[in-house]
């Protein structure tokens, strides 16, 4: 006869045993130890799990696929901020962002006077803003971040009165 080692109650769950736990939805099923199936799991379940998922890394790939244009990127330990042909995102320690272009009013930036940081603030149309700092390994470098990010703005940032007021031709000469 074989014993089992251990205790033969099952784990208790909750917000007392789990900080994730969220009342209402259903804890991930445990695998079976002998490697059975569960009752109605059709046989082909594992091939169209790995399909989906290799599908979906292709897609992702696909989106990843960077566009010719300017990049700018700037981190430090723990921020980092990126604008590139999607958008812009914004990333401190855990926590991140991401903005399409549409969704953006205006980019700011601003320089301590005596320090080494490096701040840039995202301003949406709704009045919000999302300000980060990054701290440059030397003042040397803001310049050239300036740079770097003018120049991807100046390629995929459109300015409202931009949108509005369609080009209008030059006038070749006026007559008298």
């Amino acid at each position: 006869m074989e014993q089992r080692i251990g205790p033969s109650s099952k784990p208790l769950e909750g917000a007392g045993f789990d900080p994730a736990f969220i009342p209402g939805l259903t804890s991930p099923m445990a695998a079976e130890p002998d490697g059975t199936k569960a009752e109605g799991e059709p046989e082909d379940a594992k091939p169209a799990e790995e399909s989906a998922a290799e599908e979906s890394l292709v897609e992702a790939d696909e989106e990843e696929a960077p566009a010719d244009g300017p990049v700018f990127e700037a981190s430090d330990r723990r921020a980092s901020f990126t604008a590139d042909h999607k958008g812009v995102r914004l990333a401190l320690d855990d926590q991140n962002c991401e903005f399409r272009w549409d969704e953006i009013g205006a980019v700011e930036t601003e320089t301590t006077r005596f320090g080494k940081r490096f701040t840039i603030t995202v301003h949406t149309p709704d009045r919000r803003w999302y300000p980060i700092e990054i701290e440059a390994k030397s003042r040397s470098v803001f310049p050239e971040w300036e740079r770097e990010l003018d120049a991807v703005l100046d390629a995929y940032f459109e300015d409202d009165a931009q949108k509005e007021q369609p080009e209008q031709p030059e006038e070749a000469g006026s007559e008298d």
